[in-house]
């Protein structure tokens, strides 16, 4: 082989299970079985190149300013991508250029802006499963957060696991070799696990690896000790960003040891069926019609992204939620305060972000100016904040840093409006540097020679066109006209011929260009040096600028909570340790903002009313009301005001929701198989502080065996030695309203209906009381079945209800 195809190949070795993106001049190459994956993936041409053997190597190329578009789309794809850059001067090189792999692209481990999603995390998660027990660290480079935990694995190992791993819902994941739910995992969140080698989960291997990173001896002030499963976890998982990112990763300088018990538990079923983040129908995208969407009004993409982590983690430390809801409290009673933030936020860029960009060699110096550009609002933000009093605004005010030294550093150094590349000049003020301004003024002063010369020549020639011009193969020259060209000097020497002119040189331009090509040069790396000099400045102080990023972004999360609260007419939930649930004129928050909404009560405990069963026909509200009970107290957890005229939660520990059902064709398990499975896990998992959701379970079986089932797990629920926890059951079987009085604690209840005819009106009204009828047949007239159909379903319900299945229940073709 060639040595370039030589270096090629022995780079590519190091990383087989990557496309290779291999830098020549100004293009990126792909060679071989990677060029004919890209040419495919990214529909471009597939070309040949010698390679020093009988057959041409398969080749095709993407231009290197736009690699990042070409990328991004071979990550969406589930390629991983390594970057071989020059990694010396080519001036210099002796022999070929020396190139290496600079970086390594995934899912996981993508910054630029362009392929994320500005309101939420890009977590890249690492599981250890040892003795019972499961370690989980998580990560996103792009704001620096690092996270540890450990919990035990139930009788359904994987399951565990994937509720823990649905607060982040990752865009890659890393496993070991002996990592037994690998298949589990892939087919629930659509991402093959990674396996690494099971040696860097060494106990000795993680803590150097940890202990080296964060520059210190021992790892007990972050809560690590020296034999914990999260240790291995978070070793591997920094490990892996190492060898991948090759840079410093100074952005993560912390890790925060969190126990799952401090945050209410939601299951994968539960964040889907509540519509969380994202909608039941389309779970890996967009917000319309989400919790989340309706909570959202952030000015900044950090406080969008706290926002969502709140909703997907309400809190069970009464005190941090009281905090959080007295805070919101204020923003809600100084409007015009609130109004000021809103405005001052609105110019912050997303500070995280840059500054991670900044710390990896991709950062530019348009990075900078938006980080400076998001240093202007932080001093006046500070101002505003000495105007609150709440206990959590006010350690925000205390704890504020208006980092005003770094945006001096910056605003001394870098011009207004850089250019994105780094390597072109013109980062850099006059005046921030005596050196810098001599070249400056030596390649002001050439471009002047240069308009004289032209003019000079243009006189001396009478040609009036006659231009000099630069180009990066010829550099400079004098072009004339093919209708002109007759006129040039003998003195003129020939250099170039093109179709339509000449272009020619003179001992006095050539002069001239090594003096200005020469002063360029200077000036472009000085430039870049100085530059590099201000990056490292501002990196230096990357913990305070994250100090304060982390403050802005729960100040934007909390005025969000307060702007849709006044907005929207919530009232500030009272939170209790107790077991009772009392919601006044409660209203969905979703459905109230789409059309006018029907307030309905809740009122629920473990005692008196831990069980409510609720009937009436489909379509008349049942699940709204259930799903809208749940959304209440999840608001309240998270620190939210709700949508209700008043509400006392008692801090429950898990939402449970059984609402509706499918075949899971991957696994081969039909509707009622994952119905009963969901609701196995709520009888293993649930406790007496759990709330629990149920929808019309039975359903995919016989009437009798549906309604048998129905009612053990509605005893068994209902049992202060089983379960007891506060319950709310729609079912379609009247027999089960026979339990109330039965047993202690249940009561029921039924969704108003307006009858006329055979018309009925949904009154959406939730009132005591059983319903004796299910209204089926008037619901599918409204659905829109011919009429025809509903007449004959008529004389056949008249004829079942009469015992009488035989002879009026015969096939009748003249209602057709």
């Amino acid at each position: 082989m060639t040595p370039m195809m030589t270096q090629y190949r022995n780079i590519k070795l190091k990383y087989p299970d990557c496309l290779l993106l291999f830098r020549l001049g100004d293009f990126y190459e792909l060679f071989f079985e990677d060029a004919i994956v890209a040419s495919n993936e990214l529909d471009i041409a597939l070309t040949g190149r010698d390679c020093g053997e009988k057959d041409r190597a398969p080749m095709c190329g993407v231009p290197h300013h736009a690699a990042d578009g070409y990328v991004a789309r071979l990550v969406e794809k589930g390629h991983r991508v390594a970057i071989a850059e020059q990694v010396e001067d080519p001036k210099q090189a002796k022999g070929i250029v020396k190139r290496e792999v600079v970086r390594v692209i995934t899912p996981g481990t993508v910054t630029d802006m362009q392929m994320l999603d500005e309101s939420r995390n890009n977590y890249i998660l690492c599981l250890f499963c040892r003795k019972g027990k499961c370690a989980l660290a998580a990560a996103d480079i792009t704001t620096g957060a690092f996270l540890a935990t450990q919990f035990t694995l139930g009788d359904d190992g994987a399951k565990s696991i994937i509720d823990e791993m649905a607060r982040y819902y990752p865009a890659e994941i890393l496993i070991d070799e002996s990592f037994p739910y690998s298949a589990e995992l892939e087919q629930i969140f659509g991402i093959k696990p990674l396996v690494v080698p099971t040696w860097t989960f060494g106990l000795a291997q993680a803590f150097k690896c940890l202990t080296s990173h964060f520059n210190i001896l021992h790892l007990e002030a972050f809560g690590l000790m020296e034999n914990s499963p999260e240790l291995s976890t978070a070793g591997a998982l920094l490990a892996y960003l190492q060898e991948t990112q090759k840079n410093s990763l100074r952005q993560i300088n912390t890790i925060k040891i969190y126990a799952p018990q401090r945050f209410m538990v939601l299951d994968k079923n539960s964040r889907q069926n509540l519509e969380l983040t994202t909608p039941l129908r389309a779970w890996r995208g967009g917000k319309q019609h989400t919790l989340l969407n309706v909570l959202d009004h952030t000015c900044t993409a950090m406080g969008a992204r706290i926002l969502r982590s709140w909703i997907e983690t309400p809190l069970m430390k009464i005190t941090d939620i009281q905090r959080r809801l007295d805070s919101v409290e204020e923003f809600v009673n100084k409007a015009f305060l609130r109004a000021e933030l809103r405005d001052l936020l609105k110019g912050i860029h997303d500070i995280e972000r840059l500054l991670s960009r900044l710390v990896s060699p991709n950062g530019h110096a348009r990075d900078m100016a938006a980080l400076k550009a998001s240093l202007i609002p932080l001093p006046q933000i500070h101002k505003k904040l000495a105007e609150t009093s709440s206990e959590l605004n006010l350690e925000m005010y205390q704890s504020f840093d208006d980092l005003s030294d770094i945006y001096q550093v910056i605003d001394e150094a870098l011009v207004d409006n850089p250019p994105h590349s780094l390597r072109e000049g013109g980062l850099i003020k006059l005046g921030h540097n005596p050196e810098l301004d001599k070249l400056l003024q030596v390649s002001e002063n050439g471009a002047n020679w240069l308009t004289e010369l032209e003019t000079r020549e243009r006189a001396k020639t009478g040609i009036k066109n006659l231009k000099v011009r630069y180009n990066k193969v010829f550099g400079y020259y004098i072009e004339i006209t093919n209708a002109n060209k007759h006129l040039a000097p003998d003195s003129y020497i020939r250099k170039q011929t093109l179709s339509n002119c000449e272009r020619f040189t003179t001992d006095e331009l050539d002069k001239l260009a090594v003096t200005i090509l020469t002063t360029d040069e200077k000036r472009v790396e000085l430039e870049y040096a100085l530059f590099n000099a201000l990056r490292q400045a501002v990196i230096y102080q990357v913990e305070r600028v994250q100090h304060t990023a982390a403050i802005i972004s729960g100040l934007d999360g909390l005025q969000s909570l307060a702007e849709v609260a006044d907005r929207n007419r919530y009232c500030k939930p009272s939170i209790s340790d107790g077991n009772t649930i009392y919601i006044r004129e409660g209203r969905h928050p979703v459905l109230d903002n789409l059309a006018p909404f029907v307030p309905n009560d809740t009122s629920l405990d473990t005692a008196n009313r831990r069980m409510a069963i609720i009937t009436g026909p489909n379509m008349a509200g049942k699940s709204t009301y259930m799903r809208q009970v749940a959304l209440i107290t999840l608001m309240a957890q998270m620190g939210s005001f709700v949508p209700a005229e008043e509400a006392i939660i008692g801090v429950v520990d898990r939402i449970f929701t059984r609402v509706g059902a499918s075949d899971d064709l991957a696994s081969g398990q039909s509707t009622f198989m994952v119905e009963m499975t969901e609701v196995a896990n709520i009888l293993h998992n649930a406790t007496r502080q759990s709330l629990i959701i149920m929808d019309e379970i039975g359903r995919g079986t016989s009437t009798y065996d549906g309604l048998s089932i129905a009612w053990a797990v509605m005893e068994y629920i209902a049992d202060e030695n089983c379960i007891g926890a506060k319950t709310l059951f729609a079912t379609h079987y009247h027999e089960l309203t026979a339990m109330e009085g039965r047993l202690p604690g249940i009561k029921n209840y039924s969704f108003a209906v307006g009858e006329q005819g055979d018309d009925i009106l949904f009154l959406r009204k939730l009132v005591p009381g059983g319903a004796d009828r299910s209204y089926g047949i008037q619901v599918a007239r409204l659905a829109g079945l011919p009429a025809s159909v509903v007449k004959r379903a008529h004389r056949v319900l008249k004829g079942l209800e009469q015992g009488n299945a035989g002879v009026d229940n015969e096939p009748d073709t003249t209602v057709r």
